[in-house]
């Protein structure tokens, strides 16, 4: 097919140094490890051995002819390792991480190379239910060049999730859903339409279920890029307040005079649901406070305020509609750089 021609030259391995050498094994070595096939031992390796190679290893895609290379943060479980980064050529480059985007699982890394194949970046607010996509990668960081067919089953999918099993939840928002198959090793790879544009970056899939495969937007990562060559670091924008999505239940629970909005509120005592000096405290924002609408669109399970951090990235901010004690009032909040 044209389209995985186009796209194929431009998909990596990223692996990690301490498990560079069981990546670049057979993968009838690992097959052994594959459930069903157990008994068909290998003496110098067990299913540890096989689960780390995996979480060491993932996938990346070249998106500047320079060497910068979008993958995802989880990958980088150890931050105290090297990571070689291996083309499609099968040339092998020392990684370097320039900068993570914890929120959206995304990580830039640069190999110093040039002219590179690179993927075009497609725009995931137009992908539609039906379309059909590829899920590329390297799957149980073994098998190289794996390419899976499917549709985008979903949109706007949220997923609480965790980078390793002793890692705190967080929630992913915006996600794209398909039933291309992604396997372990595959995240990072693309997501891509038959045009070969990306929509999307391998994340996840939800265990216990079949052919639901999740993938992070490609918007939120063009951010990212441009915040890179802009700045040369992802910035990590905050609002410092604490709250809950309203929805139909909520309102009914906590006798709320509305269904949708976010009401400011801690969940854990001693913690302030407004954090001092941030910039929601800058604005006015105060505990119980009920923020209805970001820049005219109303806050919902579909359209949270952290959406807004993205687009509020030239530091001008944007305006919100509080109801506070059945008044309405308008403010507008300036995110804030983390230290």
């Amino acid at each position: 097919m044209s389209t995985v021609r186009k796209v194929l030259p431009a998909v990596v391995s990223v692996v990690s140094e301490k498990h560079l050498s069981n990546f670049e094994k057979n993968p009838h070595t690992l097959y052994s490890f594959v459930p069903g096939h157990e008994k068909v031992a290998v003496k110098k390796n067990n299913k540890k051995d096989l689960q780390e190679a995996i979480t060491g290893s993932g996938s990346g895609f070249i998106v500047d002819r320079s060497g910068l290379i979008l993958t995802n943060k989880h990958i980088l479980g150890d931050v105290n390792t090297e990571y070689t980064v291996i083309l499609d050529d099968g040339r092998k480059f020392k990684a370097e991480i320039l900068s993570t985007d914890p929120l959206n699982d995304v990580a830039v890394l640069k190999i110093k190379a040039d002219n590179l194949h690179v993927i075009e970046l497609g725009d995931a607010s137009r992908a539609e239910l039906g379309e059909i996509v590829l899920a590329i990668g390297n799957a149980l960081g073994a098998f190289k060049n794996t390419v899976s067919l499917g549709i985008v089953s979903g949109l706007s999918r949220s997923v609480s999730a965790k980078e390793n099993p002793k890692g705190p939840l967080h929630e992913m928002r915006g996600l794209i859903q398909t039933d291309a198959a992604i396997n372990p090793g595959n995240s990072g790879g693309p997501l891509v339409n038959l045009k070969g544009k990306v929509i999307g970056i391998n994340v996840a899939t939800v265990s216990n279920a079949h052919s639901i495969g999740l993938a992070i937007p490609i918007n939120a990562a063009r951010r990212d890029l441009a915040d890179i060559r802009k700045f040369g670091r992802i910035r990590r924008l905050y609002l410092g307040v604490r709250y809950l999505i309203i929805d139909e239940y909520l309102k009914n629970k906590l006798n709320l005079p509305v269904d949708y909005g976010a009401l400011v509120t801690s969940e854990h005592m001693g913690v302030p649901a407004v954090l001092p000096g941030s910039p929601a405290a800058k604005a006015g924002i105060m505990e119980k406070d009920i923020i209805l609408e970001c820049d005219g669109k109303k806050i919902c399970s579909e359209n949270v305020l952290e959406d807004y951090l993205s687009y509020a990235s030239d530091k001008k901010g944007f305006n919100v509609l509080i109801l506070r004690a059945n008044k309405k009032i308008g403010a507008r909040i300036v995110p804030a750089e983390r230290d």
